[in-house]
């Protein structure tokens, strides 16, 4: 039977099968942060506030989950009734993501010497995995790290993003803000300055969904 202590419930199922929090996953789906928060699951008079339809389709888009996996956990099977899915995708190191002949002018994965990496949750059919070389990304990221990537995903102020500029240079930051002229990007290491790039130099961005911490 259906109950709002279910839906709910499932929900935080749904979020740790994919190795988020609740918020995690309302930022993913585009939903406001707090959501999923337990203080908005009941209204200021202890009456029971159930998760909008548009909400649900939004989490489940976003995960990659289908509609069959959702209601296994919103019958009260757990998160571990069913395996997680895994899938496999392109993987390149960031050394070598710099070289020409891995993308293609969208920054999408081409060309020959791309390994594959099994993933714990779902990505979209056109992510790839960039590995983490070196220290210039801490204390966010660390040598050895695996990032997932997904080229033509919307990006806004606040994303994580890798960037590839036309002289072969590829960095991560933080998104602050793009132009028609450029991008502003804040350095995840204060040893390192922050940047701002002529879109003139930007051969493609694409927002980080996933890293393996």
């Amino acid at each position: 039977m259906l109950s709002h202590d279910r839906v709910w419930a499932a929900i935080d199922a749904l979020a740790e099968r994919y190795s988020l929090s609740a918020s995690g996953l309302a930022r993913r789906a585009g939903l406001d942060s707090t959501a999923f928060n337990k203080s908005k699951r009941l209204s200021s008079d202890g009456r029971p506030r159930w998760p909008s339809t548009e909400s649900l389709a939004k989490i489940i888009e976003a995960t990659g989950a289908s509609l069959e996996e959702f209601t296994v956990l919103v019958e009260g099977h757990g998160a571990s009734a069913v395996p997680p899915p895994r899938m496999a995708v392109p993987l390149l190191g960031f050394a070598q993501a710099g070289a020409g002949g891995f993308f293609d002018d969208a920054g999408y994965p081409s060309g020959q010497g791309w390994d594959l990496v099994e993933l714990p949750a779902r990505a979209a059919e056109t992510s790839y995995a960039l590995k983490v070389q070196g220290d210039s990304m801490l204390p966010l990221y660390r040598n050895g790290d695996v990032l997932i990537v997904e080229p033509g995903a919307p990006t806004r102020k606040g994303d994580r993003v890798v960037l590839k500029t036309t002289a072969g240079e590829v960095m991560a930051k933080v998104l602050d803000r793009q132009t028609a002229k450029s991008v502003v990007l804040v350095s995840l290491n204060p040893a390192h300055p922050d940047r701002d790039i002529s879109m003139s130099e930007v051969e493609w961005v694409a927002r980080i969904v996933w890293a393996s911490q």
